[in-house]
């Protein structure tokens, strides 16, 4: 009975810890949803109010409507972030399947030096990105965000996806082989399947820093045809004014899209995270 009872406090304290991380992860974005349906009045007034027939107001999005090209900077961000999480993952699955499949002289030192570019912040070598773009003629376009975004993605697709290569079955590999299948269809058909869980918890994990980034388009691509959501976003602040309607606005509709990715592949990025844990 009492170890039940320890069991039910424990159960009990667990879920206590994650609600309350929970509430206070999601207040952030709770504040800015209430307050992109209020007037600016009151937003300083009771920013934490819900917007009720006195405070509710649609200016903001209005704004955003008008002033700002939403749909073209939305469509950017897409399409940068679509492009570079497929990157991400079809060359990161292949390189971490040749790290765990084949033993060839110097397999371990390759993986030591992808693993570096976790732990080294891509933004040291701006200078160097900007230098090469400018030579390449690909300043003020998307190719430039999806290449940086790529190679910022790929060393920690490899770290993860390499530690559950490793736990494919050996024998299912071998009976591909013996059945007549390609390397190419035993990683397409067989492995990549099974490995599901762990894309997805890359892909989540890249997708948010990607769409997120103001840093990279604004040095490589502040064209207006080429502008994310991020950076065009900032048109609303000022130096000496801010538009704080237009911003909570267009933040509601930047974090729109993450949450319902999120949502999607929260199963399988759970199942990822809770496989590596039993590794």
């Amino acid at each position: 009975m009492s170890k039940s009872r320890t069991n039910l406090g424990t159960t009990f304290a667990a879920h206590a810890v994650l609600i309350t991380y929970t509430i206070i992860a999601l207040f952030p974005v709770f504040v800015i949803l209430i307050n992109s349906f209020k007037t600016r009045k009151a937003i300083f007034r009771e920013p934490l109010a819900l917007p009720n027939a006195e405070s509710f107001s649609m200016i903001g999005y209005e704004t955003v409507m008008k002033q700002g090209d939403f749909f073209l900077y939305f469509q950017n961000s897409m399409i940068v972030t679509v492009v570079s999480l497929t990157l991400i993952l079809l060359f990161g699955a292949m390189a971490a399947f040749a790290l765990a499949e084949y033993r060839f002289k110097g397999n371990t030192l390759m993986g030591l030096y992808l693993a570096l570019g976790i732990m080294i912040p891509i933004r040291i070598g701006t200078v160097a990105i900007l230098e090469m773009m400018v030579s390449t003629g690909l300043v003020n376009t998307l190719w430039a965000l999806i290449l940086v975004y790529t190679a910022q993605g790929l060393p920690l697709a490899v770290f993860i996806l390499s530690e559950f290569m490793k736990g494919v079955s050996d024998d299912l590999k071998n009976a591909g082989r013996i059945d007549g299948l390609s390397e190419y269809k035993i990683f397409f058909r067989l492995v990549l399947p099974l490995v599901r869980p762990a894309m997805a918890t890359v892909a989540v994990f890249n997708m948010i820093p990607i769409w997120n980034d103001l840093w990279f388009p604004l040095i490589l691509a502040p064209a207006e045809e080429v502008k994310t959501l991020t950076l065009g976003s900032q048109v609303f602040i000022g130096q000496f004014v801010t538009d704080w309607n237009a911003v909570l606005s267009a933040l509601s509709m930047a974090i729109l899209p993450v949450m319902i990715l999120y949502v999607i592949f929260s199963r399988q990025l759970i199942r990822g995270i809770t496989s590596g844990a039993v590794k």
